[in-house]
């Protein structure tokens, strides 16, 4: 962070106070207005309330404004790009946040009228369902930086166990959760956004309106969260000093979001690279993989830039975005040639992504969404049953997104369901969770994130060959609020055979989570089918449970995974977010964190078949029998029977 003086912050807050005696402030309409299609809720909250419809106008007098101006809109809800129009002017847009918010909008020098005037809230034509909350409409006649400088804020967040300063998240809001805009002085490295301020050393000097507010301070998952409430006066600065601490133990792993996007590069969304590089240490992500759409991006100098080299080691990576779906690929060189993203036959684009660049790694992303009219997993291309995807089609990649925070599925466990049934027909793929980010502050960067198994100690020095060999091993935990670990007898953990094993196995899941996050339950699966089961008392505690089962050996080979969930986080500063493109009206936010398959040799024979191998074995030795089969299948679980069922229907 440049540590130059804010020149004539305190003259600046004066001088503000004294023009704000005049009070240029002006309530236009102090109402609230639902906005959407009327019979088309997109939530069922907006059931019961009829929509004014898909445009707002708020007329209002006024007298022609020779200098900027500042117009204050409060919004909650807000999808899709809603512009904002000033007498047939567009001078902003809805920030597309479903937390409420105060937005603060420049009103360019002579857009005012003397006389009538009007305000219109409206959409761009779209066929995406939006409904949002909108009103409140304030006009104050200063331009932006003194509408939002009449009081400011010297804030400091450090480790209260080193007291060093730490990169953080700064969230501020009103007595009702409302985020608030504010500003961040001149000389300073700093990602603002309404309401949120990631700052890469823990300092920020900002200056806001007058009035009461809670500021909070975080740093992703493994930390806990300071709050602070405090009053500013017209004309005051108040020094904030807030200290938070690591809570969750995460010996032998690091912390990875392999799913970033910059509007630098990918050209959409609003994170520069600069902003970009605050958000990953402020959020401690340890490994940063860089995937903008069909580029290939080197994190490191924008890194040393900013001052945050020290806390992530970048890696340079690609999401590959074609007709028929997103692949990740790291690393790749950064000056190196970029993959075929034409190619839609996937067993042609995954070899030309792998010979082309030279990837260790590829991972299939947000496998349920809709782009380009395709879906990855939607059922003209895969059998959620059986694993079986598009005929001649080889799914050379290494794993498969089953959480990702800025595309969130209804069903949270319906991605989990369909990596099972890839397991199942024997594909060795890993699951994992990444943000998808494009944002600052409406998905938040390593929301959901991936815990790889790895020896460093050191953020800055990881080994990108020891990350990549984790990924291809499947030492992996998916985290998405919770972290969740898994051994077996206490000797077998994630990416392991488990083999000379007795007539029981004991399994013990460990749930950890900061003191801001509740479990409330944990579940085992054997080939994706539920063996075991424990609720969770929800606490503060950073453990969440303990659980411990003993469970007959299988006489087959099982992968064996430990998922464990709690209600969502609703706290402004880690909100869940809504569901991406959801396929129901009802939103039930939750966390879950999950841990990769521990391999389970049932039969004793030193290594691990898959349930469809043990079909194939099972329909060849019963020629195809119905009756000769189904006795067969007597001793093996149901994902061998589907498996079966599919092969004895004559599919390869």
């Amino acid at each position: 962070m440049l540590q130059r003086p804010i020149v004539g912050l305190a003259a600046f807050v004066a001088v503000a106070a004294i023009l704000a005696a005049a009070d240029p402030r002006r309530v236009l309409d102090g109402r609230r207005y639902h906005l959407g299609v009327a019979g088309m809720a997109e939530w069922q909250e907006f059931e019961r309330s009829t929509p004014h419809g898909l445009q707002l106008a708020i007329p209002f007098t006024a007298e022609a404004n020779a200098r900027e101006a500042t117009l204050f809109i409060w919004q909650r809800d807000v999808k899709t790009a809603w512009n904002v129009m000033l007498n047939g002017r567009r001078i902003g847009a809805l920030e597309t946040l479903s937390q409420p918010l105060v937005l603060a909008l420049p009103i360019p020098a002579g857009a005012l009228k003397s006389g009538d005037n009007r305000i219109v809230i409206m959409r761009p034509p779209t066929r995406v369902l939006d409904d949002i909350v909108v009103g409140e409409f304030t006009l104050d006649l200063r331009p932006r930086a003194e509408a939002l400088g009449e009081a400011a804020a010297e804030v400091a967040v450090t480790d209260a166990e080193t007291g060093a300063a730490l990169p953080c998240r700064l969230t501020l809001v009103d007595a009702h959760d409302v985020l608030m805009p504010w500003r961040g002085a001149e000389g300073q490295r700093l990602a603002v956004r309404t309401g949120v301020i990631y700052t890469g050393d823990g300092q920020a000097r900002v200056t806001t309106r007058p009035g009461t507010y809670l500021l909070y301070a975080n740093r992703g998952f493994e930390y806990s969260v300071a709050t602070q409430k405090f009053s500013l006066a017209a004309g005051e600065t108040k020094r904030l000093a807030l200290q938070i601490r690591r809570e969750v133990p995460t010996p032998g792993f690091v912390a990875c979001d392999s799913h970033i996007h910059t509007l630098t590069y990918s050209r959409h969304g609003d994170a520069t690279i600069d902003e970009r590089m605050l958000t990953i240490a402020g959020e401690g992500i340890e490994v940063a993989i860089a995937t903008d759409h069909n580029h290939h991006v080197d994190y490191t100098e924008p890194a040393v830039r900013n001052g945050v080299q020290r806390h992530f080691t970048p890696v340079v990576g690609n999401e590959v975005t074609t007709k028929a779906g997103h692949f990740n690929a790291f690393p790749v060189p950064a000056a190196g040639p970029i993959p075929n993203a034409e190619l839609t036959d996937w067993t042609q684009l995954l070899l030309n992504i792998r010979s082309v660049t030279g990837a260790k790694v590829i991972t299939l992303n947000h496998p349920r969404d809709l782009h380009a009219n395709f879906i990855p997993f939607g059922p003209d291309n895969f059998d959620a049953q059986t694993g079986e995807l598009k005929p001649g089609a080889k799914f050379d990649c290494d794993a498969v997104e089953v959480v990702t925070s800025a595309a969130m599925q209804s069903d949270l466990m319906q991605l989990y369901r369909d990596w099972f049934a890839l397991l199942n027909r024997g594909l060795r793929i890993a699951a994992i969770a990444a943000s998808d980010t494009h944002q600052v502050s409406e998905f938040i960067l390593g929301q959901a994130r991936t815990y790889v198994a790895c020896s460093a100690t050191d953020p800055a020095r990881i080994s990108i060959d020891e990350i990549c060999d984790s990924y291809r091993a499947g030492r992996l935990l998916v985290s998405f609020g919770l972290l969740t670990q898994m051994t077996v007898n206490d000797r077998f953990t994630v990416g392991d055979l488990a083999t000379g094993l007795g007539d029981e196995l004991r399994v013990t899941v460990d749930v950890f989570g900061p003191s801001w996050v509740r479990a409330d339950r944990v579940e085992v699966f054997a080939n994706g089918i539920k063996i075991a089961e424990q609720a969770i008392e929800p606490s503060a505690r950073v453990q969440k449970a303990r659980a411990q089962w003993k469970i007959r050996r299988p006489k087959h080979d099982v992968h064996l995974v430990a998922i464990a969930s709690g209600p969502g986080v609703t706290a402004p500063y880690w909100e869940v977010p809504r569901p991406y493109q959801p396929t129901s009206k009802i939103f039930t936010p939750r966390v879950v964190g999950s841990t990769n398959a521990i391999w389970i040799d049932g039969d004793g024979d030193g290594k691990f078949t898959a349930a469809r191998g043990y079909a194939a074995l099972l329909v060849e030795r019963t020629g195809h029998d119905a009756a000769r089969l189904q006795a067969a299948l007597g001793g093996y679980d149901a994902a061998v029977a589907v498996q079966a069922a599919d092969l004895a229907r004559g599919r390869p």
